[in-house]
Parts: structure tokens; C-alpha cells; sequence
């Protein structure tokens, strides 16, 4: 290994469009990886920690490999069913790549980061550079020393230890050094990084990398009789390596991708919002009684016995309220805004007690509700009774209204959740609580041509409006769930991609994104009206919505085909397993 002679002369890390990331993710973080070999994004030791390497959003912060020669291409690809990355690069004479992952399972203080250089053909130059920075890129390493060829550094409350670049050479940005291999040679490289003492025996790459490869083996499971096993596979291995030894998952791995440039509508996703994981634990639970569903019962369970009727939104990994959103004063992702925080911790939204009974429901199918789960059903009931008149927030987390979706997923929940065990007084009480909620809400919320209406002062369509018929609040063939997919269909739906509500008279592309999970919502509803052509149509439109890495975002720009909002979106995975799924079942496969 050499010092690179141009070290002080190489280029910044630059940001790339969001299809061009993949996502490294051992359960309690992730890291965020571009084409140019440099991981932009990681925050330690937990997800909703202070980032490390800040490059996504301008601060300080990055970790990169790549060909010295920067006139390259790049690819890349998932081991299947695993977050093992492979990025790939060809130069004008040589291909080399880099095997990388986050040792997993991880260990909750400390993340350790592999990479395994190879030349696959030919001889080549790589370039290795460390910029380790603390507080979101705001401070400067310290105390770097070098002893034994391992270089050691503090960055903030961060920790790092940094093996395999012992003659890298300090510069005013980063650790410098290159590597000359031949086909066929590797190098490895291993970066620890905790917010406490690292333990003195170094980690060896000879035994981590057969270790996270079974782990990975050992979690995720089959999807063969899917219509898209890799895919769903792909989806699954994503959803764990988001979730926590909490069970909690988190919403994205980053926060202020902006959902639309200069809008301000860039949020925080670091966190565990119960709605999204009440939506993927019953995508999983569509395909078998896997781990993550165990978890999210785990998780919501666990929320709901502690906070009853106070149930908030959102929650950290760990089940703390989320911190106040506040700026970080960096340069941001082009077109957004940097935040960290989010609002949503004071917010009042309805529907999470209706999913979460509907979650519980779907694991007590497959026989997972112990007595805690139980009495967190019980609650989330209670807290229905109570409140299922109060304006609140909804799905989308707008301004409080008698939304028409939050009550009448309430009745879904409370349907699905009637028809489990084997308490039948309890359940006739929870279906006539079901009837009221949907008498009142047909009463104020239908709107004249028969489909529901957003709310009784709201006349709009609402593809969240899809919903209650996919979890039996009214039956699919209800006159009103007929006319909603129809009017769906019509005014919301554009090339198969579906948006969330129309917020003014401009046309749907100018005001945002596609919503990815609206689409799959809509191919469910399309099959359970019998339409098995347009469902099929619609699910494979909505997975193709992705980068060569298959993570999807929350929004799709369907007239310039980018990725949109934080990534990945863990609801938009867990809605595409649930259809992978479900429209199997339909073709009898």
C-alpha cells in the first residue's frame, strides 16, 4: 500500500440522485453508499444518532473506495437476500470490485463496517480516504494516532478504529492511501466505529464474513412461491436490516431527502412510526408468521401498554418520544433542507389504534398474540370507544379533521380483531362499535356520486380512501368501495403510478410525487374487484419505480423518473411483499 501522491488534490464526495444509493444495514443503523464507493451517510451508534459521515447532506463526513483513475463506470448488486453490497467499476483497463456489508446482526454500541477490495480482471489502483467527522459533520477529528498500522481516531462522541490502511497519510481532510492489486488479489479494510471504548481485540475479516453471511442466511426467508421472490426476498432482507433488538423498524435511513426540491417538505424518518409498522407487519403476516411480524406485535404491543390512549405517531427505536424538529445549519441535499426531529411526536393520529388491531388480528391468524398483545388490543379498543369522534391528524399528518380514512380503519380494526380468539361477547361489542363508527362516518363522508369523500367538509379522493375495503371495514364489493377504486382510478392514477389526493387544480405530476404505496394499495384493491390484469399491470409498474440497488423511496417522479423523500421507505417495501403475496394467491400460484 502506497500514500496517493494526489491526496491533496482529490475531488469532494458529490451528491448523485437517490437511485444511485444502496443501503449497507445491520438492524440498529445503516449506512448509506454511492457509486463512487463513498459510504455519504451513517449515523452511530443508533439510527437516530448524530451522523458520522454527513456528505449526503453536505457536512463533513464520508468513507470511500474506488478506482484511483477516476474515469470509471460504475454497477452494483445484492447478494440475494442479504444486504451485502457488491459495487463494481470499470476503468479503461481493469474491473475491480468491493464487497461490503455492516457486520450483522450488529451490536447495538458498536457497528463495524467490512469491505473487501478485488481485482477482478486486470491491474488496478484503488483509492481508499476516511473523513471521519462528529456532530452531523460539524467536528473535526481527534487524537489520530497510528500504532501497529492501525489508525485510531475520536470524532466527536464517536470512537473509530480503522484496519488494513496502516501507511495512509493524514491530510487536511481525510486519511489518504491507495492500493495497487492484480486480478484475482483482495485487500481487506475494516472500520469500527462506537460512541464508547472499543474492545482491544481487532476483528477478523476471515471470521466476520462467514458469520454475516449465515446471520443473513438465517433471517431472511423464502419468497419462491411469490410472483417476485427476489424482489420480495430483496424487501424482507431491507425490513430487517432496519429493525432493532427493540423490534423497532425504522421509517427511512436518512432524514431531508426532499420529497419535492424547495418545497420544504423534508422530513426526519429515523424513527419508528407505529402506522408504518403496523402496515409491514401485516404485509409479512400476508406471507407466513416470519420474525419481523413477531417484532412489530413486539413493538406496538410494547408502545400501547405504556401510553394507552396517548398513543403518539412516532417513537425512537429504543420507544422514547422523538426529539423537537430543529435545523442543522448544513448545506442540505440539493433542493432540501436539513432537519433533524419531527413534528409528528405532537400530533394526534387516529388510525394508529385501528392498525395496530389490525396488526395484532394478522398475527393472532397465525397464532402469535400472547397475553400482553391481548391486553394492548384491549387498549387500542378503549382508546377508539373514546376518541373516534376527535379530529385528528390522519394518514398523511395534515391538519386536524374528522378524516372519513381514520375512523373508518378504526372499524377495520375492529372487525378483524373481533373475529380472532375466542372471546365472543367481547367481539360482538367490538363489531357494533364497527357499525356505529361506519354508520356515522357513511352518514357525514359519502360523498354524492357514492364513493367516500376525503372528510364531511373535504369533497377530494383519497387513494388512503382504498384501504378500509382492503381490511374489511365495508366488504370489496360494497357500492362505496366500487365507486372510491373507480374514482381512484380516474383522477388519481396516472401510466399505472397512483398519488395521494390532488392538492390543487394543477396537474398531478406538479404538486408531488407518486406515492409507491398508494400503487400497491391500488393493485390490491383492483384484484379484490376481480380485475386480475390491471392489479398485475399496476404491481409491476410500482416495483420498477427503483435503482439498480431495488430501494425504493416514498415518492416517485413519474415525469422525470427519479426517487423522491428519504431512503429506503420501509412501508413501500413491506406494501410490495403484501402484493407480491396476495396476487399470487389470486392466479392460484
Amino acid at each position: 500500500m502506497t500514500a496517493s501522491p494526489l491526496s491533496q488534490q482529490l475531488p469532494p464526495v458529490r451528491p448523485h440522485v437517490l437511485r444511485e444509493y444502496a443501503l449497507l444495514a445491520d438492524g440498529e443503523r445503516g449506512a448509506i453508499i454511492g457509486p463512487d464507493g463513498e459510504l455519504a451517510w451513517m449515523c452511530v451508534p443508533n439510527w437516530d444518532s448524530d451522523a458520522v459521515f454527513a456528505a449526503l447532506l453536505g457536512g463533513g463526513g464520508f468513507y470511500q473506495v474506488c478506482p484511483d483513475d477516476g474515469w470509471f463506470v460504475w454497477g452494483g448488486s445484492y447478494e440475494p437476500g442479504t444486504l451485502i453490497w457488491h459495487s463494481r467499476w470499470r476503468t479503461s483497463e481493469a474491473t475491480v470490485e468491493c464487497r461490503e456489508a455492516l457486520a450483522f446482526p450488529g451490536d447495538h454500541r458498536r457497528a463495524i463496517v467490512l469491505r473487501r477490495i478485488r481485482a477482478v480482471r486486470g491491474s488496478v489502483r484503488v483509492r481508499m480516504r476516511l473523513s471521519a467527522r462528529g456532530d452531523f459533520g460539524r467536528v473535526r477529528p481527534g487524537q489520530v494516532a497510528l500504532s501497529d498500522g492501525i489508525w485510531t481516531m475520536r470524532a466527536g462522541a464517536h470512537r473509530l478504529r480503522w484496519s488494513g490502511a496502516g501507511q495512509a497519510r493524514e491530510t487536511a481532510d481525510a486519511l489518504c492511501a491507495t492500493t495497487e492489486l492484480t486480478t484475482g488479489q483482495n485487500h481487506d479494510l475494516i472500520l469500527e466505529l462506537s460512541d464508547r471504548q472499543l474492545p482491544d481485540q481487532l476483528p477478523d475479516p476471515d471470521v466476520l464474513w462467514p458469520e454475516t453471511e449465515e446471520a443473513w442466511r438465517r433471517a431472511v426467508p423464502g419468497f419462491a412461491d411469490t410472483i417476485a421472490p427476489g424482489d420480495a426476498a430483496h424487501s424482507y432482507a431491507v425490513l430487517r436490516g432496519m429493525t432493532s433488538h427493540t423490534g423497532g423498524l425504522v421509517a427511512a435511513a436518512t432524514t431531508s431527502l426532499p420529497e419535492r426540491s424547495d418545497a420544504g417538505r423534508d422530513y426526519d424518518y429515523r424513527f419508528t412510526w407505529i402506522r408504518d409498522q403496523c402496515y409491514v407487519g401485516q404485509g409479512i403476516a400476508a406471507h407466513g408468521p416470519h420474525p419481523l411480524l413477531d417484532d412489530a406485535v413486539r413493538f406496538v404491543s410494547a408502545r400501547l401498554l405504556e401510553n394507552g390512549p396517548r398513543l403518539r405517531p412516532a417513537y425512537t427505536v429504543t420507544g422514547k418520544q422523538l426529539p423537537d424538529e430543529h435545523q442543522l445549519s448544513l448545506p442540505g441535499y440539493p433542493g432540501g433542507v436539513d432537519h433533524i426531529g419531527n413534528k409528528a411526536r405532537r400530533q394526534f393520529q387516529l388510525d394508529v389504534f385501528g392498525e395496530a388491531l389490525l396488526l395484532l388480528a394478522a398475527a393472532s391468524r397465525w397464532g402469535r398474540l400472547d397475553a400482553e398483545s391481548w391486553r394492548a388490543a384491549e387498549i387500542a379498543v378503549d382508546a377508539i370507544s373514546r376518541h373516534w369522534r376527535a379530529p385528528d391528524a390522519g394518514v398523511w399528518e395534515l391538519d386536524d379533521h374528522r378524516w372519513t380514512h381514520s375512523g373508518l380503519i378504526c372499524a377495520a380494526g375492529l372487525r378483524a380483531m373481533a373475529q380472532t380468539g375466542d372471546r365472543a361477547a367481547t367481539g360482538a361489542e367490538w363489531i357494533a362499535l364497527a357499525d356505529r363508527i361506519t354508520a356515522e362516518t357513511t352518514a357525514t363522508s359519502l360523498h354524492p356520486s357514492g364513493r367516500w369523500q376525503r372528510a364531511k367538509d373535504d369533497p377530494g379522493v383519497d387513494a388512503a380512501l382504498l384501504l378500509p375495503a382492503i381490511r374489511g371495514a365495508i366488504p370489496a364489493d360494497d357500492p362505496r368501495s366500487t365507486a372510491t377504486l373507480a374514482a381512484v382510478r380516474k383522477e388519481l392514477s396516472t401510466d399505472a403510478y397512483v398519488y395521494r389526493f390532488r392538492h390543487d387544480q394543477r396537474p398531478l405530476a406538479d404538486a408531488e410525487g407518486a406515492f409507491l404505496i398508494c400503487g400497491f394499495h391500488t393493485a390490491l384493491a383492483e384484484q379484490q374487484a376481480g380485475d386480475e390484469v390491471a392489479a398485475l399491470r399496476r404491481f409491476e409498474r410500482n416495483r420498477a419505480a427503483c435503482g439498480p440497488p431495488g430501494l425504493y423511496t416514498e415518492e416517485y417522479d413519474v415525469v422525470q423518473r427519479q426517487l423522491r423523500g428519504n431512503l429506503p421507505q420501509a412501508f413501500v417495501h413491506g406494501a410490495l411483499i403484501e402484493a407480491a403475496t396476495r396476487l399470487t394467491a389470486s392466479r392460484g400460484g
